[in-house]
């Protein structure tokens, strides 16, 4: 699965530049720059290689594009959604015909003496990248397609949860990495403590002036955020094996 590798790099380069500008042209164009250099790197260029990898770059860029549409208005949270989901549904079943990965990607692991296939690491590369802005996005937009995130300039229940957009990427890395070296039970028990540190932040909610913002609408945000982080997390975990 070589081409969904690339996509997701190409997908977590681009949103993180697009955390880094606001003209989104930018990220726009490297989405697909960055998909030409992996498949030059990979050595993929056989004919069903440019058939997915040209699918990857396209659903790269809708996906930037839609992706910031829907933040921007706080509406229309499906359409990237659908992007991305139906991007990586499709170059799963149509993975047979990508090829291995090879050129100097496929010979680096070799070089450097690690003992991982050249195609799982690209992939393990995919699924980090994925973890970090882009899994931030993937939960935004789960969440606003449930109301949990408001318009802008709104008030917001993840006002009253600091720091969840750098304990997201964190708390997904480490389950992925975790998981990648068998620790699984290690891995739930993040999960718990999460949950368990998090609970007196929440319950503090009831005692407090929210500014139009009630603890039930915490309480979801947290909870459909926590289980959106986890998917994301697990789901990388399962490409990565």
């Amino acid at each position: 699965m070589s081409s969904l590798a690339v996509m997701l790099i190409a997908m977590g380069v681009a949103d993180i530049l697009r955390r880094m500008t606001d003209r989104i042209w930018l990220p726009a164009l490297a989405a697909p720059v960055v998909v030409i250099g992996c498949a030059a790197l990979a050595g993929l260029w056989r004919l069903g290689d440019i058939l997915l990898l040209s699918a990857a770059a396209a659903a790269s860029v809708a996906w930037v594009v839609s992706g910031a549409r829907a933040e921007r208005h706080g509406r229309r949270q499906l359409a990237p959604l659908l992007v991305f989901g139906g991007a990586v549904a499709l170059l799963v079943l149509c993975s047979g015909w990508s090829s291995e990965v090879a050129g100097v990607a496929g010979r680096w692991p070799g070089w450097v003496g690690i003992s991982v296939s050249a195609d799982r690491l690209l992939m393990i590369v995919g699924v980090t990248l994925m973890q970090l802005v882009t899994g931030n996005q993937l939960v935004r937009l789960i969440l606003g397609s449930v109301g949990a995130v408001k318009p802008a300039g709104q008030p917001q229940a993840s006002d009253r949860l600091k720091g969840g957009r750098l304990l997201g990427p964190m708390e997904r890395v480490l389950i992925l990495g975790l998981g990648l070296a068998g620790q699984l039970a290690a891995a739930t028990a993040v999960v718990a403590a999460k949950s368990i540190i998090r609970f007196p932040e929440i319950n503090a909610q009831k005692a407090r002036e929210n500014g139009g913002i009630g603890i039930d609408e915490v309480t979801e945000y947290f909870l459909v955020g926590s289980f959106a982080s986890w998917i994301v997390a697990l789901g990388g975990l399962a490409l990565a094996h």
